[in-house]
């Protein structure tokens, strides 16, 4: 499939910018996460343990998408560790099982006799990946293969000397990071960004005093690599395992050091420097990585990465942070966010997540953390890149836990929760790249598993096109990961109004209705269509036989991941105009689908029957996809089945429910689609007083960045809901926030909102809309009908 891409900005103009921010501008206006103490750069975990090292997580990220790196801030000893989108070892593998198919009927029958421990058995026994398939969640040397960091820089300033008045920060602005401190009566500074534009990673590095940088730099990684001299540049470069006892993907980072004044030398593996009042690194990174299956062609790695050095080196610094700003502002500023009217204590970034860990009360820090998820996907996903993985773009480890890959359980969804609602819509391209890489190996895990038309995929993929079960069926047979990730393709949709892009995706659309409509079957009690052998991910009941068991048919989350499918299917065909004999069998399954239940405690139903779970507050609530992010339920359409919902919610969170980062900020989206502002409040509070690092990286523990993606999209859930031809204004809006203003968020059919509200009452909302459209109003309770003509800035409440 041909990938959906966004042409790159070009630049046209440069701006002026003073060593600090943007000249004229106040500097309390920016929203920056900043400390007073550095990273210890010496301290290193193993790469292969799952536990984060603690002073990477006080490092601070940067990003162009395909380049990341984490600044430590070190003053004597710099560190400055590195990643790159596609640094994934493994290689494409057959894990496709021949010898699923035969079972299923029979454990289909088995399921539908009650008899749940043989079905179990007999599902663990047959439905399960060939081969090796994730490792385990370990699969650094094996074909699946793990996303790794690319390795690290070092700048060596040769001294041990006391230093004070120090500062770091990385400023979200203009997405920066700058450190400054005193020593030996010299004030020295750093800058440190990653360009898209110019695909380089950029660090500046300059003192109040001729001459008085001097240091030493090279380029290191755990396992794999060797660093050389050529060409006045430092070059590592290396292949990683392909998991199959020989060698796969290749990678390359070059160094150049750029000085005023002062002498430059490279030799044995490092560049040295000495005596320069200024020096300037720029390094560029790529592999040989091509997102193409089932052949793995390689790209002109080594090419990409002497252009992109060459032409950077032919720029002045002003020219490269100019570049930089302009285009990565042109995303950044489409949203404010203020709920901080009144003045707020200048703290450390770290002294103030530590402060809300009692006190819970801190709008500075939530409104800081709302810009901070958007910063994060503009850093690891942008047009024509990889989407961002289970870290984003920042690894610091060979095995990086879980293969840093894609869960399509809820994670990798949960990445582009914020996507559209934050108005970075173009961010959420590359999960359609993946999604469209998944099609082709996706058809013969359709066909070798199942004997069906279309293509599927279950829990996990990676970059090389895993389809198949995992390697265990109490997670691994989540056959309805496919549906979950397609929802995305009406979702933006339903924002961009991209006739263009629908089309485009429309075949993947249709390809995964057809596996549903094929592994869809009749209840026999019931006479509706039900899935299965599935299960509700990674939970567990207790079958009537007394077994423990996670395979059924029909749960309540494969239900409504295909409701969704079908729902987005037949409105994709409506809105290109298509109807034939396969729409009328979509929509007449549609119609037959076994939908959400209510148990006889009142709670939404997670399975087709009344199963206690083994663990009452399981992090995942899969059965409540239906309300969030999927629109089958909702109060205002669907009242009774909303409130067996919230007492699910209810339950889950009164049995420890919402005890990891992810599973937290999914909660703050489901009550904020509840109208439970003081729950979703608590949701938050949850995520960053629990669940949150130093540098406010998302903790599962360990890293996972989907926390922070979650807690964005529910911050703006809170303040903002769409349905087509529906807006909801303030549905969700906590005590703690009487007074703010919000200004381009994103609804669907295509509108920006501004907002403003003071003593928790609206003031006014702008309507802005691309096209003529007629919308129903929803505030406080009441509805408006309002006319909008395109490109009319409709004022509400005024």
């Amino acid at each position: 499939m041909k990938r959906y891409r966004q042409q790159k900005f070009f630049i046209t103009a440069l701006i002026l910018f003073s060593s600090f921010g943007i000249r004229g501008q106040d500097d309390a206006e920016h929203l920056k996460l900043w400390y007073d103490a550095p990273a210890d750069a010496s301290v290193q975990d193993s790469p292969n343990g799952w536990k984060d090292d603690p002073e990477w997580l006080k490092s601070l990220p940067l990003g162009n998408g395909s380049l990341g790196v984490m600044v430590y801030g070190d003053v004597n000893r710099e560190r400055i560790q590195l990643n790159e989108e596609s640094m994934w070892s493994g290689s494409p593998d057959d894990n496709d099982n021949p010898e699923a198919y035969a079972a299923q009927d029979k454990i289909r029958q088995l399921l539908f006799e009650g008899k749940y421990k043989e079905a179990t058995e007999l599902t663990n026994s047959t439905q399960v990946c060939k081969g090796e398939g994730s490792g385990h969640g370990n699969g650094a040397e094996v074909p699946f293969g793990c996303f790794q960091t690319l390795g690290d820089l070092w700048i060596d300033n040769g001294k041990q000397d006391p230093y004070e008045n120090y500062h770091k920060e990385l400023d979200l602005e203009d997405a920066v990071v700058r450190v400054r401190y005193t020593q030996n009566g010299i004030n020295y500074t750093r800058e440190i960004f990653t360009s898209y534009p110019d695909q380089v990673m950029v660090a500046r590095f300059t003192a109040d005093r001729p001459g008085a940088i001097s240091f030493t730099s090279t380029m290191s990684r755990p396992e794999r690599y060797k660093v050389a001299v050529e060409d006045n540049q430092l070059i590592m470069s290396g292949a990683l395992s392909d998991g199959k006892g020989g060698e796969g993907l290749e990678y390359m980072a070059r160094l150049k050091a750029l000085t005023k004044n002062g002498n430059v030398k490279y030799v044995n593996g490092q560049i040295e420097v000495q005596d320069a009042d200024e020096v300037t690194l720029i390094l560029s990174a790529s592999t040989d990585y091509m997102l193409k299956y089932p052949e793995y062609t390689g790209r002109d790695y080594k090419r990409l990465t002497v252009n992109s050095l060459t032409n950077a080196t032919k720029k002045t610094y002003q020219q490269l942070l100019g570049n930089h700003i302009k285009e990565y502002q042109s995303y950044y500023q489409r949203v404010h966010f203020d709920i901080t009217p009144n003045s707020f204590d200048p703290i450390p970034t770290d002294v103030r997540l530590k402060n809300y860990k009692q006190t819970k009360n801190d709008s500075h820090l939530e409104e800081l953390f709302f810009q901070y998820g958007r910063y994060l996907l503009i850093s690891s996903s942008r047009p024509g890149t990889l989407p961002a993985n289970l870290q984003g773009i920042w690894a610091n480890k060979i095995q990086t836990p879980w293969n840093g890959d894609y869960h399509t359980d809820v994670n990798v969804e949960m990445n582009y929760w914020p996507a559209e609602v934050t108005n970075l819509s173009e961010m959420h391209l590359p999960l359609f790249d993946l999604i469209g890489s998944l099609v082709e190996p996706g058809e013969k895990t359709a066909q070798v598993q199942y004997h069906h038309k279309g293509w599927v995929v279950h829990p996990i993929t990676n970059t090389w096109g895993y389809t198949s079960p995992g390697e265990a069926a109490s997670w691994g047979m989540h056959t309805g990961a496919g549906a979950w990730i397609c929802a995305h393709i009406l979702e933006h949709y339903s924002y961009s109004n991209d006739k263009n892009f629908l089309e485009q995706m429309y075949p993947v659309l249709e390809g995964s209705t057809k596996f549903y409509m094929d592994w869809l079957v009749k209840d026999p009690k019931t006479g509706q269509l039900v899935s299965g052998p599935a299960v509700s991910p990674e939970n567990t009941f207790i079958a009537p036989d007394g077994s423990k068991s996670q395979i059924s048919m029909g749960p309540a989350h494969d239900q409504q991941v295909i409701w969704q499918l079908f729902t987005d299917f037949l409105k994709a065909s409506k809105e290109l105009g298509i109807k034939n004999s396969f729409t009328a069998k979509v929509e007449e399954s549609l119609n037959k689908l076994a939908g959400p239940q209510i148990s006889s405690d009142g709670r939404l139903m997670e399975w087709a029957e009344e199963f206690p779970e083994v663990e009452p507050g399981h992090r995942h609530i899969s059965h409540l996809f239906a309300l969030h992010p999927g629109s089958q339920i909702s109060l205002r359409e669907t009242p009774k089945l909303a409130i067996a919902a919230k007492k699910s919610l209810d339950y889950r969170i009164e049995n420890g429910g919402g005890h990891t980062g992810w599973s937290a900020a999914w909660l703050i989206n489901q009550y904020a689609r509840l109208q439970e502002a003081e729950k979703a409040k608590s949701s938050l509070e949850t995520v960053l007083s629990k669940s949150t690092s130093p540098n406010l990286f998302g903790l599962h523990p360990p890293f996972q960045m989907d926390a922070n993606f979650g807690t964005t999209a529910g911050i703006a859930e809170m303040l903002l809901q769409s349905r087509e031809g529906i807006v909801h204004l303030l549905p969700a809006l906590p005590k703690e926030w009487p007074t703010g203003k919000i200004s381009g968020l994103k609804a669907k059919g295509g509108l920006t909102i501004d907002m403003e509200w003071q003593d928790g009452e609206l003031l006014f909302a702008d309507i802005h809309s691309p096209k003529a459209q007629n919308v129903t109003v929803v505030y406080d309770g009441k509805e408006s009908q309002i006319t909008l003509k395109k490109g009319e800035k409709y004022n509400f409440g005024k």
